[in-house]
């Protein structure tokens, strides 16, 4: 999961530079709008509202926007209203990618992803097809900074964490969504700081690609489908060495 782990790394940054051109505005407003209509606008007793709002926050969203947002979702306002779509799919190698979308035109949706699959060597696939190799899990990624793996397996495990995995720049602290926010809070509590907290999709097995093309093949489709104004999220299940992906993404 070496190369997976750096891929995940290079989307933090580009959502930094997303943030700067306004591109993640969009998602994040989409995102807040459907859990306010689907869970209440009161944060404290709708988990995906909160998670929405601190993910606002952290790119600076200003405060109008997220209420006006929230208002929306509640038909308080008028706007646009959008709905939640997955879509599932192969990339080159037989990498399996699951699509999270929010959209207001499913068929619009559709035919713009059968698009940019087929631009990338992949092709979508019938519901179902993919999604059984990904589970729901509590992802909390920590810097190195100086920390051994002894010290965070320890936090971790004493906060209530199901696994550690340890990467040369970083620690991915895993746990059931359920124990989530606890392990969170235990984590923060012994001074350890994330620079990513969320409940997530993880492969539970990896498709490991070396072949330079299929590579440029297949981060091409990660960043097409990224890009997409109705695409929220995008799981795959590659393993890019980790030279190789560096090489590829200019870093």
């Amino acid at each position: 999961m070496a190369g997976h782990s750096h891929w995940a790394q290079i989307k933090r940054k580009k959502a930094a530079q997303d943030a700067k051109r306004g591109r993640i505005f969009t998602k994040i407003t989409r995102e807040i709008m459907v859990a306010a209509r689907l869970g209440g606008g009161d944060p404290a007793a709708n988990p995906r509202l909160r998670a929405a709002i601190a993910a606002a926050k952290a790119v600076n969203m200003p405060k109008e926007n997220i209420e006006r947002a929230i208002r929306k979702g509640l038909g308080l306002e008028e706007g646009t209203q959008y709905e939640e779509a997955t879509f599932e799919g192969y990339g080159p190698g037989g990498v399996a990618v699951f699509i999270e979308s929010v959209t207001d035109n499913r068929r619009r949706t559709v035919s713009e992803l059968r698009h940019i699959f087929s631009k990338c060597g992949g092709n979508l696939a019938e519901p179902g097809a993919v999604s059984w190799i990904f589970e729901k899990k509590g992802l909390i990624v920590v810097p190195r900074n100086g920390l051994s793996e002894d010290q965070v397996l320890e936090v971790a495990l004493e906060a209530g964490a199901e696994d550690v995995r340890v990467y040369e720049r970083e620690f991915e602290i895993i746990t059931t969504p359920e124990d989530f926010e606890e392990v969170k809070a235990g984590v923060e509590k012994a001074g350890l700081k994330p620079s990513s907290a969320k409940v997530t999709l993880v492969p539970k097995s990896t498709v490991k690609i070396e072949d330079e093309k299929t590579a440029q093949q297949m981060l091409r489709l990660m960043e097409m489908l990224e890009d997409h104004d109705d695409v929220q999220h995008v799981y795959a299940n590659f393993d890019i060495p980790e030279a190789l992906l560096e090489k590829l993404s200019g870093n």
